[in-house]
């Protein structure tokens, strides 16, 4: 296996913790033991020793099993997510364009056939000499059936059919077909392969950490605002398919559906290489690092902020005026922002900043108020959503019974009881509606 590895070009750089290479280094500690002396004379302790490593690496397999959905052949899944997720320049270039002409195809066919060797290896001269049978377990592996929330369903999917179809090519040229198309259609890496990310910044090191559990909703979901679910659709349709496009701000009454909405978005243009990146509000400064990292990448990418607001104390709006319009670098094509809010003006603003008059001179408006107010301005859409009419909110309520087969009650009874729902718990909007049916549904 190490003499396989050490052949490795394109995907050379498996990374120090990669349990492929922790496998391959005892094996071949295990093959100089028994170049020495017959396997069945290996001192004890050397022979606990191996013994020991192989079942920690089991274990290290067993916990992405469990976090990846892997089943079946965990072996060869494992393989799978290498190949899917290694980012070198090869599977970059071909990330959302597939296969291109060029020299280092012939590297990466040279990858593929020692991996298809990988893919067959033959842990059976090993299992008998040690007398163990992890090996024969992980191979023929059935997984307990867990929610689809306790892993990562998205990644899950696509790792398992890659490591179905490789499993049966018969050569490196059909593998190359196979890993190029997947590159093609998904993308590569954690990019690729999931929706959302948020950003992390652990001892200065700043990361794109996937999502790896998102809302599985659509826009049909939400019932009602056709007009700014159609809005928000076209403006994202155009920035996928590479036209001009704004950046969002959805504003008004909480629970209307503005955060649903822009979640939905992604749901939609997932498939199209739409990826999305939730940050907050402290985070502002790192919005020109995030944007360096992604901005020479073959997706398109949505920086999320959500329920964005601020305090007249707090200057972090400045970072985002500046990234929005401004300074020596524009924003790159494949990033847009979208953010809701329940503020129109998004900042707070005082009495304060329009006492002017302490000078006489000063007849306009405070400058901090304008610039508090620009920021507004560097949204090229501005979407509403406001609270339903009684009518709106019952047709809502209605839909939603249907959804959930709530036909034990009578159209009056159950718009009695959500109106007597909505003056106990707060108003009427789309989420009251919602948090009844769910109480209806969790009575019957």
């Amino acid at each position: 296996m190490y003499r396989l590895i050490s052949k490795l070009v394109v995907y050379k750089k498996l990374g120090n913790n990669s349990l492929l290479l922790k496998l391959a280094d005892i094996i071949k500690e295990y093959d100089y033991l028994t170049e020495r002396e017959n396997p069945r004379q290996i001192s004890k302790i050397d022979r606990e020793n191996i013994i020991s490593r192989i079942y920690s690496l089991i274990n290290e397999l067993l916990d992405m099993a469990t976090l990846y959905g892997f089943n079946h052949n965990l072996w060869q899944d494992y393989l799978a997510y290498l190949l899917i997720t290694m980012e070198n320049p090869f599977s970059i270039t071909c990330e959302k364009v597939g296969a291109r002409e060029g020299t280092v195809n012939i590297f990466a066919k040279g990858d593929f056939k020692i991996f298809k060797k990988l893919f067959d290896y033959d842990f059976t001269p090993l299992e008998e000499a040690l007398d163990i049978n992890c090996f024969s377990i992980i191979t023929n592996y059935k997984a307990i059936e867990k929610s689809s929330t306790s892993y990562n369903k998205n990644v899950s999917k696509k790792v398992r059919m890659i490591s179905n179809r490789i499993a049966t090519a018969k050569d490196e040229e059909e593998i190359f077909k196979i890993v190029t198309d997947f590159y093609r259609d998904y993308g590569v890496g954690k990019l690729g392969l999931n929706k959302a990310f948020r950003i992390s910044k652990d001892e200065g090191k700043l990361e794109i950490i996937p999502i790896t559990n998102t809302q599985e909703v659509r826009l049909s979901d939400l019932i009602g605002y056709e007009l700014q679910k159609k809005k928000l659709l076209d403006n994202t349709k155009a920035f996928v398919e590479g036209r001009k496009a704004n950046n969002v701000l959805l504003f008004g009454d909480s629970g209307t559906g503005k955060s649903t909405s822009v979640k939905a978005i992604l749901n939609e243009f997932y498939e199209m290489g739409l990826r999305m990146i939730e940050i907050y509000k402290h985070q502002f400064k790192d919005l020109s690092s995030v944007i360096s990292m992604i901005k020479n990448r073959n997706y398109k990418f949505i920086i999320y902020m959500d329920d964005l607001s601020f305090e007249e104390f707090e200057i972090e709006y400045k970072y985002l005026k500046a990234v929005i319009e401004g300074g020596l670098e524009n924003k790159p094509d494949n990033v847009l922002i979208y953010a809701t809010s329940n503020r129109r003006h998004l900042i707070r603003e005082t009495w304060n900043d329009r006492l002017d008059m302490e000078h006489k001179e000063d007849i306009h408006r405070s400058d901090t108020m304008e610039e508090k107010l620009s920021l507004v301005e560097r949204f090229g859409i501005t979407i509403n959503y406001s609270s339903p009419s009684r009518k709106e909110y019952y047709e809502i309520v209605k839909e939603l019974a249907k959804r959930e087969k709530i036909d034990y009650l009578t159209e009056d009874m159950l718009l009695s009881e959500a109106t007597k729902w909505e003056l106990r718990n707060g108003g009427l909007s789309g989420r009251m509606a919602q948090q009844f049916i769910n109480y209806l549904a969790g009575k019957h």
